[in-house]
């Protein structure tokens, strides 16, 4: 099996982010958007602005977020909007909404669960290449949330995240959690996704890379998350979203961190690596990788 570089630097800082991206050798294609997530109102473990910005500037970047499927303070745009705002992100470059404006579907070319179909907001269409900048914590219901969960579940639509949490069941985020028994269908849903993201832009338009600072067993989506209990790691960076989820999740299992405990607990218990193993056989990537350190 071919292995795939993942970079990786224990520097977490705005210079850190810029030469991890750098030591990629890639060009983004002309417009770039970054997508992240600005983090429920009320959290604090998202990325924040002062880190990413010297790295989205760089890019000339947008940065991109689309509406949640739960009925908090980012369920529909404006108020999506005010809390990216809030969150400083409107200080540092250009916010967009995707679905603000509507959604439209991209096709799933090989799957068994979504129909053949991934929703997405329609401005996706406004830009040429992206950046899966994701921060790398644990997550209620995927187990952990990285490059595929960003692609995946941050890139579909309100309706989208809808969809691929009921196991294409329902379009409608207010019955969507009816319909949320299926947990292995519902990884192998947000592969899925991810292949419809990554051919809709073409491989060589994407990069991605995970910072895992702030390692909470919860979702930036809380607006309450628990403290993390084991020590910033590092960023991580490659061009195959497959490896990089697959090195950071074995940087935690393999972690001395007395800390990790609930972290690893909460991913296992959620069967977490199953979507990138579901990613992998959808040929998204290689589950082997070769670190490079940067530092």
């Amino acid at each position: 099996m071919v292995k795939s570089v993942v970079y990786f630097t224990k520097d977490i800082s705005p210079q850190g982010l810029v030469r991890i991206y750098d030591a990629l050798n890639c060009t983004l294609k002309d417009k770039v958007a970054v997508k992240i997530s600005t983090g429920e109102p009320g959290g604090h473990n998202y990325l924040h602005p002062e880190l990413i910005e010297p790295l989205v500037s760089k890019l000339s970047g947008t940065i991109v977020e689309c509406c949640t499927a739960y009925r908090g303070k980012r369920f529909d745009a404006d108020n999506h909007m005010q809390a990216v705002k809030d969150h400083g992100f409107t200080a540092i470059a250009p916010c967009d909404i995707m679905d603000a404006e509507g959604e439209m579907r991209i096709p799933v070319s090989d799957g068994k669960h979504l129909g053949g179909y991934n929703i997405v907001g329609s401005h996706i269409v406004n830009y040429k290449s992206m950046l899966m900048l994701s921060h790398f914590k644990g997550h209620a219901m995927g187990g952990f949330g990285g490059a595929l969960k960003n692609m995946s579940i941050g890139v579909a639509s309100r309706n989208g995240k809808a969809w691929i949490h009921s196991v294409g069941r329902t379009e409608d985020p207010d019955t969507m959690w009816g319909m949320t028994d299926d947990q292995d269908g519902f990884l192998e849903s947000m592969a899925e996704a991810c292949q419809s993201v990554i051919s809709f832009f073409g491989a060589d338009n994407m990069a991605y890379i995970n910072v895992a600072n702030r390692l909470s067993v919860d979702c930036d989506c809380v607006a309450n998350p628990r403290e993390p209990e084991m020590a910033d790691i590092g960023i991580f960076a490659s061009l195959d979203p497959v490896a990089l989820d697959q090195a950071c999740y074995d940087a935690i299992m393999n972690s001395t961190d007395e800390g990790k405990a609930a972290l690893v607990k909460r991913m296992l218990k959620k069967n977490a690596i199953h979507t990138v193993d579901t990613a992998y056989e959808l040929g998204l990537g290689s589950k082997q990788y070769e670190i490079i350190n940067i530092d």
